[in-house]
């Protein structure tokens, strides 16, 4: 269909597996060190575990609402999610250690379900994939930024 997505985004950070997993696992923080995109996280508390609620925006002027839930989880090496509401599909973030780094890459396979990026998928696909590398690359710089933060913290030094 011309509103499905298959999308895979590689990160490549400074830190260890364990370090980035510890900051990609608390959805919470989503909207401080990834503010671009996410401009509110709720957790609601149901049966099968917590579900993240999350409006997020891209470069392009337009706002999804999706819901998340972890399925899948083998931290620190990664963990998948399912997503409804606007985007309804499957992410798996897969983290491995190349010396001082973590590459971390997530596979995204979405359908875009709200009503007019549905019905404009097949003309603009390209365009709304274009928007999601430009959020994954303001959420590679926010690792970094936010890793190098939780360093600082542990060294006394606090730079916010």
């Amino acid at each position: 269909m011309a509103n499905d997505y298959h999308l895979t985004s590689q990160w490549r950070v400074r830190g260890s597996p364990d370090e980035v997993a510890a900051i990609l696992r608390e959805p919470m923080d989503l909207v401080r060190w990834w503010p671009e995109v996410y401009l509110d996280v709720r957790v609601e508390e149901a049966d099968g575990g917590p579900v993240v609620h999350v409006l997020t925006r891209g470069f392009l002027p337009y706002m999804l609402s999706w819901q998340f839930r972890e399925v899948e989880r083998d931290w620190p090496r990664g963990a998948s999610i399912e997503a409804h509401g606007d985007l309804v599909g499957r992410g798996t973030w897969t983290l491995v250690r190349e010396g001082p780094e973590t590459v971390a890459t997530y596979d995204w396979r979405v359908r875009a379900e709200k009503p007019w990026l549905r019905r404009l998928a097949p003309l603009l696909q390209p365009l709304f994939a274009w928007n999601h590398r430009w959020a994954m690359a303001k959420g590679e710089a926010g690792l970094q930024r936010e890793l190098e933060r939780r360093r600082a913290m542990v060294h006394g030094a606090s730079l916010y």
